[in-house]
């Protein structure tokens, strides 16, 4: 008995640790960040070709980037982008 309750609370704790590291909105299959564009290609991508105000913090998470900082449409923004190519994933506004 004392073995499954310790296999369980192991499971369970394999589970959360997964979940911690990431938000769950998006997720990119890009591989290893060494192959990923760095911050300033992402940050120039977002000022210069889709019109950012602003990239205020940015961070990988799902395997993607997210990027927070004020859109083209002048709005508070989330938005996830695939670390290779720069496609556009998700974005939630304020």
């Amino acid at each position: 008995m004392r073995s499954i309750a310790i296999a369980a609370v192991g499971s369970l704790v394999l589970l959360m640790s997964g979940a911690a590291g990431a938000t769950g909105l998006a997720t990119c299959n890009a591989g290893p960040q060494s192959g990923w564009q760095d911050q300033d290609a992402v940050t120039k991508h977002l000022v210069v070709k889709a019109g950012w105000k602003e990239v205020r913090r940015m961070k990988p998470d799902g395997g993607c980037w997210e990027v927070y900082g004020i859109n083209e449409n002048g709005r508070q923004a989330e938005a996830y982008f695939h670390p290779v190519t720069l496609q556009h994933i998700l974005t939630t506004q304020r």
